[in-house]
């Protein structure tokens, strides 16, 4: 009897912890993407154009490799990047963008499938804050290949602005903005799609949609389908347990301005954690301080 009672009183608490852990996915396992690598530059390349392409900020690849910004890089130069992140919220299924990480994360049953840079929103232009990616759940309304680019008022009023020749339409192009691939949101002129300014991934320069990078868009928008669902998120501090219990700090500069104290923000998530005795509080205090977007160990 008493075996039965075990076995059961076991089952039960299997299935809470379940329940808790899919409904809080913030509570499952802690996930790291990407690695440090070894870059070899081609021709045409520049600082901009790394950074964009591997999701890894100019700031980190210049600390790493004591680079000149001013000089030129040479064709066959290594460098070592760093373009790990760790996962800021895990769901079963669906797109989650970070708007401070600058990431897209692809989640299928319960799987990290990509993840990739993304350009996004500018914090301001002239002193206005029109331009700013939305935070909030989407769905994927509709995939279009080769796309017509309709060009909102609001857009030609800025171009107009900047002495810019203004089109009503832009027709699929090697001129059009959305490239080849476009993934229509329901959220108002917010689209994912291919860019034709690969030095704009990795950056806050569209007006709010959602760039990538022609090497991932092909294969993203053939495994994204209609009704996907996906959130944009805001998380500038991110932290993770590893590996024997090592506690990785993750913090970026806090582009719009929503987290006025990462400090705090940092601390309160520590704590929250009970990993408050495990860091070395002057390792965080750096790590805040310089906001290089990846994982940091502050263990003590």
């Amino acid at each position: 009897m008493f075996k039965k009672l075990y076995f059961i009183f076991h089952i039960v608490i299997f299935c809470l912890l379940s329940i808790v852990l899919y409904s809080n996915p913030s509570l499952a396992t802690d996930i790291i993407v990407g690695d440090r690598l070894v870059y070899i530059v081609k021709k045409g390349d520049n600082l901009s154009l790394v950074s964009a392409k591997l999701g890894t900020s100019l700031e980190k690849i210049i600390k790493d490799n004591n680079i000149d910004p001013k000089k030129n890089l040479q064709i066959g130069q290594k460098i070592l990047v760093d373009t790990r992140k760790i996962v800021p919220l895990m769901i079963h299924d669906g797109i989650i963008v970070n708007i401070p990480d600058r990431t897209l994360y692809y989640i299928e049953k319960g799987t990290i499938k990509v993840s990739f840079p993304v350009g996004l929103g500018m914090p301001s232009w002239r002193g206005k804050i029109t331009w700013r990616t939305p935070l909030g759940k989407f769905k994927i309304v509709g995939k279009r290949q080769d796309p017509f680019w309709r060009v909102p008022p609001s857009i030609a009023k800025k171009m107009a602005l900047e002495g810019k020749h203004v089109e009503e339409v832009v027709p699929p192009g090697p001129d059009n903005p959305l490239g080849k691939y476009a993934l229509d949101t329901n959220i108002p002129s917010i689209v994912i799609h291919e860019t034709i300014w690969p030095t704009s991934i990795y950056q806050f320069r569209s007006h709010g949609c959602i760039r990538v990078h022609p090497d991932n868009m092909e294969g993203f928008f053939k495994m994204i389908k209609v009704n996907t669902s996906g959130e944009l998120i805001y998380e500038p501090v991110k932290i993770a347990v590893v590996g024997n219990k090592r506690v990785l700090l993750e913090v970026h500069k806090d582009i719009y301005g929503l987290s006025k104290d990462l400090f705090e923000k940092a601390r309160q998530l520590i704590e929250a954690r009970g990993l408050a005795g495990a860091v070395n509080w002057e390792k965080v205090e750096m790590v805040v301080r310089e906001r290089l977007g990846v994982p940091e160990d502050v263990t003590l």
